[in-house]
């Protein structure tokens, strides 16, 4: 090896130790921070998923509330579970709960208040306060309510709506979308043609052929 290889050498090798004495505080922070930030997601991973089995305990114990018919009880215990999915499906428990009871008005605020993101059970929360809000002879609301829904089983509620103001044209037409978005196996598309044929309108044969 050529002296000047060695005097490279040496001299990388004088670089980095001064850098790492230069360095060094900085090194045990960094590994430090970088320990406490694991350490830290692991303590948080950890807390959220206690947090849900709590939630899910606190859920199940409103059902069987729910099941004995007890509003009060279920009430009680749907105000303990005020985010997530969970929120949301006590919300729904609790109006049924309420409406069983003879109590619709205090399910429909129940369902107004009700607050979710959840793509799959904002929706339901939107359809069941439709609902209530038609028996209630709110039609207006229950369409505001349901402006935006794309589902089927959305833009069927908002069938029924226009269908109890009398609106028969924009009903069928609403259940003629409806079907259009079912498969032709699915369960409810009977129930539906059997309303679009109340309005005035036939399912096309392709459609209503099993």
């Amino acid at each position: 090896m050529a002296i000047d290889d060695l005097l490279d050498e040496h001299e990388q090798s004088e670089r980095v130790r001064n850098w790492v004495r230069s360095n060094a505080v900085g090194l045990v922070v960094g590994v430090g921070l970088g320990l406490g930030a694991i350490y830290g997601w692991t303590w948080w991973s950890d807390q959220r998923y206690a947090e849900r089995l709590k939630a899910g305990d606190a859920y199940q114990a409103l059902v069987k509330e729910a099941e004995a018919g007890k509003v009060d009880a279920v009430k009680t215990k749907a105000a303990g579970l005020t985010e997530g999915a969970y929120a949301a499906l006590a919300a729904l428990d609790l109006a049924k709960t309420q409406v069983e009871a003879g109590k619709r008005d205090d399910a429909i605020a129940t369902l107004r208040a009700a607050k979710t993101d959840d793509s799959v059970l904002a929706p339901v929360v939107k359809q069941r306060l439709a609902r209530l809000l038609i028996d209630a002879g709110k039609h207006d609301e229950a369409l505001k309510s349901l402006a935006d829904a794309e589902d089927a089983a959305g833009i069927e509620v908002r069938g029924d709506a226009l269908f109890a103001q009398g609106k028969l044209d924009q009903a069928r037409e609403a259940y003629g979308k409806a079907l259009s978005k079912l498969d032709v196996a699915a369960p409810q598309r009977r129930l539906l043609e059997l309303k679009l044929g109340q309005a005035g309108g036939k399912a096309p044969k392709s459609e209503s052929a099993s």
